[in-house]
C-alpha cells in the first residue's frame, strides 16, 4: 500500500485546505488591490468595522468617533475626544475569516451544509472583531498601561480560541466526518 493510499484523507484534507485558502486569499487580494493605498484608501471592510466597533462603544454611553487617518490608509479610534487606537486593513479579520473558510472547506461535506456554516462562522467572526475592537478601544482609554497585553495577548487569544472551537464544534459534530471515522 503506497503512501498516498494510507494517509489518503491527511492529504485530501491538505490539498483542499491549501487551494481554498489560496483561493480565498487571491480573491482577497483582488479585493484589496482596488483601493489607493498610496493615496490612503482604506478598504470598504475596514470602514465597515471601524464604523460598528464605533457604534458599540456609543451603545455604552461613551463618546465615539472615527476619522481617516492622514498619512496611512486606516482609522483613528477615538473615545471621549482621545485618540485611542488605530483601526487598519489587518483589523477587519477577514484573514481570519479567510482561514476559518479554507479549514471548514477542507472538511468539507454537502455543499449546503458547509456553505451555512461558513456564513454562521464569518459572521460570528465579524461580530466578535467588531465587539473585540470597541473592547480594545474602552480598555485602551481606561488602562493604557495594558495596551499591549490587551492587543497582543488577551484579544487574539480568544478571536482564535472561537475560530477552534468553531473548527472543532464542525469536525466533531457538524461535518459528518466524525461519525465515518466511528463506523
Amino acid at each position: 500500500m503506497s503512501i498516498w493510499q494510507k494517509n489518503r484523507p491527511f492529504f485530501l484534507f491538505l490539498i483542499k485546505f491549501g487551494v481554498s485558502y489560496l483561493i480565498l486569499s487571491v480573491i482577497y487580494s483582488l479585493y484589496l488591490s482596488q483601493y489607493d493605498v498610496d493615496n490612503f484608501e482604506t478598504d470598504s471592510m475596514t470602514t465597515l468595522v471601524a464604523e460598528q466597533s464605533k457604534d458599540i462603544v456609543q451603545l455604552t454611553g461613551k463618546e465615539a468617533h472615527i476619522t481617516p487617518h492622514l498619512k496611512e490608509a486606516s482609522y483613528v479610534f477615538y473615545v471621549n475626544s482621545d485618540s485611542v487606537a488605530r483601526i487598519v486593513e489587518g483589523c477587519n479579520a477577514v484573514s481570519v475569516m479567510i482561514l476559518f473558510a479554507a479549514f471548514i472547506i477542507a472538511f468539507s461535506t454537502t455543499f449546503k451544509r458547509t456553505s451555512l456554516y461558513i456564513i454562521i462562522g464569518v459572521l460570528i467572526i465579524h461580530v466578535l472583531n467588531v465587539v473585540r475592537i470597541a473592547l480594545l478601544g474602552l480598555g485602551f482609554y481606561y488602562y493604557p498601561e495594558y495596551e499591549e497585553l490587551m492587543h497582543d495577548i488577551l484579544f487574539p487569544l480568544f478571536i482564535y480560541g472561537v475560530v477552534f472551537a468553531l473548527w472543532v464544534l464542525w469536525v466533531m459534530k457538524l461535518s459528518g466526518n466524525a461519525k465515518k471515522n466511528k463506523a
